[in-house]
């Protein structure tokens, strides 16, 4: 499918060996402030008739931690935070070599935010701990942990946020939460607490790992220890998601939400900076037939789409060179149900895309529907699905789509989070083979968990109508209709996409939770 073309930005270096080469390095430049990855690149020529063989990069003396063949370099080297005196060097066929020294320091501009508890506040315990953090490494923040004491590590999570409780006898507390990026970095915020008796969420509506129809009731009271009380009670639809908040010590609310899976937190803050929660976990029902944890099943198909049409190439594999691809389920971490799967993109051919199909209903599917009623009979759809990003400023598009091909008819319901694209969801319009703009923003959170549900329908004269699409506990009204295009297969099928960018740069997505109805 189309979407837009950004500009390639690229770097020329020149450097040269032997008795008559000269050598110039543009990247990075000497004496300068770097961060990790630092990104040399280079170039070579020399006055030997062969020419230059190789090139290498010194990051301390008899220290080579990157050769290329050739007369060019292009690469990033995992520093972490000093001052270094490295050399770039090239040899050439003559046995003639010539370097260039640069000194630069890598700094380190890493940053803890802790949000829950408040230095030197008191709380009860369970101790309710929520931090995000940043950090100067172009990967991001590997994962974030909590220490209790000197050396105490009483809990770490992977990814940029941690939202978690911990129970903590009485007594003062001299915490840290740090974080560590994938640069080898780390920052840490000391954070002081003192623990008193324990504070309650007590939640009677809904209960735990039910099913339950929108609006879902909730009902709960809490208790503090804090001598002031209860300030205040909220739930969480999901993590960061703060739907709901009331004043006080009691809580009888609705929230309506569309049907999937919800893993919710009901929360209370005291008047002395405390804090307590209780999760709960309940699915919304829409009265259809759900086929769940579709990310763990069989049934996955790759097909990688190239310029200039983004036609299925049916000469390319997983393995490249125009672009490469793999995937793995069962991954416990990240994941919210320990059975995530992760999708792997990169490769050598700019904006290449990778898209994933599974066959759910009809021709080649687990449900065949040799009597063609189900599908036919079938006109409303529900994709429901958890994503989580290690990299996701570097995608330029992720793509969720439904398909269904009945009575000659082809109705695809496409939808992309566009990403390095410009931030916007956008829809597909079968007749016109475009993506139209929502005009509704999507920010992803990386190194964190978002929830995608979208809700179509195939309409009673045949038209594709699109319903709502509810990003990170937030529902926004389409009503959009398009009409078919024609098409000779029978059954219903589920696409998820990952769009190359300008660079083509390898980005992970693990999928969790991938829940389908139909009805």
């Amino acid at each position: 499918m189309q979407k837009c073309v950004l500009s390639t930005l690229s770097f020329l270096v020149a450097l040269t060996s032997a008795a008559f080469a000269g050598v110039a390095v543009n990247s990075p430049t000497g004496g300068a402030t770097v961060q990790s990855p630092v990104h040399y690149v280079a170039s070579a020529t020399s006055s030997c008739a062969d020419g230059v063989a190789s090139m290498g990069i010194y990051t301390a003396p008899n220290v080579l931690a990157y050769t290329s063949n050739g007369a060019s370099l292009n690469t990033s080297v995992n520093l972490s935070p000093g001052t270094y005196n490295t050399v770039v060097e090239e040899w050439d066929y003559c046995g003639g070599a010539a370097t260039v020294p640069v000194t630069m320091t890598v700094s380190n501009q890493s940053q803890v935010q802790v949000s829950a508890p408040a230095n030197n506040s008191q709380v009860g315990s369970p101790v309710n701990f929520v931090a995000t953090s940043s950090s100067s490494c172009p990967q991001g923040v590997a994962a974030m942990g909590i220490y209790t004491a000197p050396n105490q590590l009483a809990y770490k999570v992977n990814g940029a946020r941690l939202n978690t409780n911990l129970s903590l006898t009485a007594g003062t507390y001299n915490t840290v939460v740090e974080e560590w990026d994938y640069c080898d970095g780390a920052a840490t915020t000391p954070i002081t607490v003192t623990v008193s008796n324990s504070s309650q969420v007590q939640v009677t509506s809904p209960a735990n790992n039910s099913t339950v129809n929108s609006p879902v009731p909730f009902t709960a009271t809490s208790t503090s220890s804090c001598p002031k009380g209860v300030a205040a009670m909220g739930i969480y639809s999901g993590p960061n998601q703060l739907a709901y908040q009331v004043n006080g010590s009691k809580l009888n609310t609705t929230l309506s939400l569309s049907p999937g899976t919800y893993h919710a937190t009901v929360e209370e803050w005291d008047y002395c900076g405390g804090a307590a929660t209780t999760p709960v976990t309940f699915t919304v029902s829409s009265g259809g037939n759900v086929i769940s944890n579709i990310q763990g099943g069989a049934g996955w198909t790759g097909y990688i789409e190239l310029l200039p049409d983004y036609g299925i190439c049916s000469t390319c594999s997983p393995s490249g060179p125009q672009t490469t691809w793999w995937t793995k389920q069962g991954v416990s971490s990240p994941s919210m149900s320990g059975d995530a799967m992760e999708f792997d993109i990169g490769g050598s051919t700019d904006y290449s895309d990778v898209l994933w199909n599974v066959h759910l209903l009809g021709d080649g599917s687990p449900i065949l529907d040799q009597s063609h009623q189900i599908v036919a009979n079938t006109h409303n759809f529900i994709y429901d699905v958890w994503f989580y990003g290690t990299s996701l400023n570097e995608s330029e598009a992720l793509e969720f789509d439904v398909n269904q091909f009945v009575d000659g008819l082809s109705f695809i319901w496409g939808h992309q989070c566009t990403v390095l694209g410009g931030h916007d969801w956008e829809i597909w319009n079968n007749q016109a083979n475009a993506w139209v703009s929502t005009g509704i923003s999507c920010y992803p959170n990386n190194n964190a968990w978002n929830h995608l549900t979208l809700q179509v329908q195939r309409t009673s004269d045949n038209q594709l109508l699109y319903q709502t699409i509810t990003f990170n506990g937030q529902q926004y009204n389409l009503n959009a209709t398009y009409a078919p295009t024609s098409s000779s297969w029978y059954g219903v099928t589920i696409n998820y996409q990952m769009d190359g960018n300008y660079e083509q740069q390898n980005y992970a997505v693990y999928l969790d939770n991938l829940n389908f109805t139909y009805w």
